[in-house]
């Protein structure tokens, strides 16, 4: 093997990217990569080494900010602050709380960047066009994992529940659990909302 392997990172417009040079992979045994006491010639070290980039790939990604969770976020909580027509401060502060809990948006994102991101979502949940316009984005992480989606959800039920779900409340969220192929009634069950006995 002439040299390392060259590993080329780069972070832009959200994304960050891992690429491995190709030609030197190639020409060079596993073992060169992975010394193990075995065969490590073939599928089962690439397989490993592909492990171990899709690995870094999800930290870097975390680090980078991964923008289409945030503005799912974002916009599911939206959707429903507005939902019974005023904005209040404790649900605003819910949804913040509840973003910079995401252990994937609180390396890529901080508070003052996530209020921005809210306001906007606020403003455009104001309006038909925009709640629809929210609904895209939150649809837009449906193909994602389970916990992540459900992550959205429950950062937008969370608001919902501050005082208790009311009808248009619960309307938003119906419309939120289908946008992200989720079962809204089955998510409620199984996280309750503890509040204190007065």
């Amino acid at each position: 093997m002439s040299g390392p392997v060259r590993l080329v990172f780069g972070v832009g417009n959200g994304k960050a990217s891992l690429r491995v040079d190709a030609s030197i992979l190639a020409s060079s045994p596993a073992s060169s990569f992975f010394p193990r006491p075995h065969r490590t010639d073939g599928p089962l070290a690439m397989n490993i080494f592909q492990d171990i980039v899709s690995r870094f790939s999800q930290t870097v990604t975390a680090y980078a900010g991964d923008k289409a969770l945030m503005q799912a976020m974002v916009s599911a909580a939206a959707n429903v602050i507005v939902a019974d027509g005023e904005v209040a401060s404790e649900e605003f502060e819910t949804a913040l709380a509840g973003m910079q809990a995401n252990p994937i948006l609180e390396k890529g994102y901080d508070r003052l960047m996530l209020e921005s991101e809210l306001y906007e979502g606020i403003a455009r949940a104001r309006t038909r066009a925009g709640r629809a316009e929210n609904l895209r984005l939150v649809a837009a992480i449906e193909g994602r994992g389970t916990e992540e989606r459900e992550a959205a959800f429950l950062v937008a039920a969370d608001v919902a529940d501050l005082d208790g779900i009311v009808d248009v409340e619960a309307r938003a969220l119906e419309e939120i659990a289908a946008a992200l192929g989720l079962d809204k009634a089955a998510l409620l069950a199984a996280s309750p909302v503890r509040r204190a006995v007065q």
